[in-house]
């Protein structure tokens, strides 16, 4: 069989064992890559969206304008996101990140919105009637509470961003979607599927260890369906 020995590479077989074996190390690379333009992308969105959802859920006139100008991101072209940073953040992960940043913004303070507004009032109270101040409220009684919702933001949004990774082959800062990229190009069907593969692989790895780390975060819900 042709995937079962170097004649894999030769017949461009789409699955090919000696194309894992012999780029292995490149693999890896790319797949560090995305894992880190995955992570920091999705992290620096959620210290955005945090203040934005804080905000809009103390400021009732600016809900609909964060709301708004977070969805109107969204839509728009990751191409056109792309040129319309390169001149700011020129050709690289710099790019990179901050559309995907921007990206995940819809998603991520939607959820934190609906989880911090979902707190009950009496819960509030009780917190202040202990003498909790506004931060302090924040951190150690809303966002606990809110935590469902959060999680659920970020899984979507985790998800989401390593899909998106792969548009950054435009500009040479892919992770994956470069080999898939360079691989379309010349047709190496063995290069487009194995990153494929690892890519949908790192989606549900990433949905899997935010599952977890909710059960593990949020004991009180394991019993509910």
């Amino acid at each position: 069989m042709a995937l079962q020995s170097e004649n894999c590479l030769q017949a461009n077989a789409w699955i090919c064992v000696d194309y894992v074996r012999t780029r292995g190390d490149e693999l890896m690379a790319a797949t560090s890559e995305h894992v880190l333009l995955t992570v920091v992308s999705v992290v620096a969105g959620f210290l955005l969206a945090l203040p934005l959802a804080v905000l809009s859920r103390r400021y009732t006139r600016l809900r609909g304008g964060v709301l708004g100008i977070t969805t109107a991101i969204y839509t728009i072209p990751s191409l056109a996101l792309f040129s319309i940073l390169v001149p700011f953040t020129g050709l690289g992960a710099a790019t990179v990140i901050t559309a995907l940043t921007l990206y995940s913004l819809t998603i991520l303070v939607r959820n934190l919105l609906a989880g911090l507004l979902a707190v009950p009032e009496d819960v509030q109270e009780a917190a202040r009637g202990m003498g909790y101040g506004a931060a302090r409220m924040l951190f150690t009684v809303e966002l606990p509470l809110a935590l469902p919702s959060i999680l659920a933001g970020l899984r979507v949004a985790t998800v989401s961003t390593v899909s998106l990774v792969t548009i950054g082959a435009l500009i040479g800062t892919g992770g994956l979607g470069n080999l898939i990229y360079e691989g379309f190009g010349s047709f190496f069907r063995a290069q487009v599927l194995t990153a494929s593969v690892l890519c949908v692989a790192l989606a549900i790895v990433a949905d899997l260890a935010l599952v977890g780390t909710g059960r593990i975060l949020t004991p009180w819900r394991r019993g509910v369906a």
